[in-house]
């Protein structure tokens, strides 16, 4: 029987930056995937999804320009574009399966020192591993096991998604050409983004169902607004507190029935829908309750990484903390780092970055006011709209803004960030190291930034919580904002 120091199954971005960072300390590790390379974060999830709104951005801009360029209305070649995000999935797939056969045929110390085995996993014991192979099956022992076996869509009881008419986000890459006309269920961010990506398209027609009164509830309301104008100047209509009463596959197209908060109902016909409504943990037919791992419904139970048994570990998507690539990435490594040495410091959520592509795009780390709130948190805010900033003037497109959050005391820590707009997230990084070393605006208070950038927004945030920025809000109050909140919310 093979014996490994690490076996970790599922080769996303969580399993392969856990394996990888085993190789760092000389282990010896197997990695097992029953799927593709990547998982869903490169297949039909972050790289693709992502990779079909930079081309929807593209053709965005060719229309919005036209007129500049004397062009005429351009034809989208829907097979074109497709083929494009297959290129962009596979370069991504080539590269992760090349590395790997690299570390595999190392010479000397470094030889086989990640083994690579597409198939399925099953926890016999704590430290057995039994893989089905095609019509093979073998057993391996090992010291210590990570789970990152990911998540898929969520499917709701009643709707007969077939992935080619309703379908997840599983199903874009059936689609043969863009509808003329598509619902999407779930105004959640990837629901948002999907919308984005068919509206700029033009060539679908998109309805977007929101059961509240407006899209991305957990986002500030000045976000959202950006966000909610430019989808209404694509032609999107945002059915606002509607319930969905039935959702059915009717001669080929999609019917559905939505009621509403004032007691109206009404029966629309699209071509296709797609339902976003969030993900489950992929965590069945694992043996895990077999040898003790503890869930819930949201996914392993974890302290730390570490699951109820102490050698087995649970990182990125199966677990219930934040399910996002980034976030996955870090926790693999840090679990590893656990297993075999000390970590630098303590896995922490507070200083996540994240970005939401739409149009235009929204990026954040920290928290927003709707969380500061909620925590009881006195803050001081400033928010400089972009078009004060040089580089979103030279852009020519100055919709946007920059939202900073501060502690409202002397020492004014950086309690959160948002920018929407152009290059939003052009800055995250240095906020966030901020955030996590506890530290005030000062450390960037008087830091040159490069002429002309968005991140030069910024620095007039921090400038106006100072009393000292190059524009004053007194003389240019609406596009330069400087207040502050008590805990509960009143300014």
């Amino acid at each position: 029987m093979e014996k490994y120091d690490l076996c970790v199954i599922g080769a996303g971005p969580s399993g392969y930056a856990a394996a990888m960072r085993a190789v760092d300390f000389g282990k010896k590790v197997l990695l097992i995937e029953k799927g593709e390379l990547g998982g869903a974060g490169v297949t039909n999830g972050a790289l693709s999804s992502k990779t079909w709104w930079e081309l929807a951005r593209n053709v965005d801009a060719l229309y919005r320009h036209k007129s500049r360029y004397n062009l005429s209305t351009p034809e989208i070649n829907f097979n074109e574009l497709k083929d494009q995000v297959a290129a962009a999935v596979q370069e991504r797939k080539d590269m992760l399966f090349s590395h790997l056969q690299k570390l595999h045929g190392g010479n000397g110390a470094q030889a086989k020192p990640v083994t690579f085995i597409r198939g399925r996993a099953y926890l016999k014991s704590p430290h057995q591993v039994e893989i089905t192979t095609g019509s093979k099956v073998l057993t391996i022992e090992t010291a210590y096991i990570v789970l990152a076996t990911g998540s898929r869509p969520r499917k709701l009881p009643g709707i007969p998604i077939d992935e080619h008419i309703i379908m997840t986000s599983d199903g874009i890459a059936n689609l043969k050409e863009f509808p003329k006309s598509m619902v999407i269920l779930g105004a959640g961010v990837i629901g948002c983004e999907f919308a984005t990506i068919f509206s700029s398209m033009k060539c679908t027609k998109v309805n977007l169902i929101d059961k509240g009164d407006r899209i991305l509830p957990f986002e500030d309301e000045d976000v959202v607004k950006v966000i909610e104008q430019n989808m209404e100047a694509h032609d999107i209509l945002i059915h606002r507190n509607a319930r969905m009463v039935r959702m059915e596959i009717v001669d080929g197209e999609v019917e559905y029935e939505l009621a509403y908060t004032d007691g109206r109902k009404e029966v629309f016909h699209v071509e296709k829908a797609l339902v976003s409504v969030g993900r489950v943990p992929n965590y069945e037919n694992l043996g895990l309750e077999e040898v003790g791992v503890e869930m819930d419904n949201r996914g392993i139970i974890d302290d730390d990484t570490q699951t109820s048994v102490p050698n087995i570990y649970a990182v990125g998507d199966i677990t219930a903390d934040i399910a996002l690539v980034n976030v996955g990435e870090l926790e693999g490594r840090y679990a590893v780092e656990r297993i075999f040495g000390t970590p630098a410091r303590k896995l922490v959520y507070e200083n996540i970055s994240t970005i939401m592509f739409l149009n235009p795009e929204v990026a954040g780390v920290g928290l927003n006011e709707i969380q500061a709130r909620q925590k009881g948190i006195d803050y001081k805010l400033a928010r400089v709209d972009y078009q004060v900033i040089p580089r979103a003037i030279a852009q020519r497109n100055t919709q946007g803004f920059v939202k900073m959050l501060v502690t409202n005391d002397e020492a004014m820590k950086i309690i959160g960030l948002r920018v929407v707009g152009e290059h939003a997230s052009s800055a995250m990084q240095a906020i966030a190291l901020l955030i996590s070393m506890d530290k005030g605006i000062e450390e960037i208070a008087e830091c040159v930034h490069p002429h002309p950038s968005i991140p030069e927004g910024i620095q007039e945030c921090v400038r106006l919580f100072l009393g000292k920025s190059t524009f004053k809000p007194y003389a240019l109050n609406d596009l330069l904002h400087l207040k502050a909140h008590n805990g509960n919310g009143q300014q």
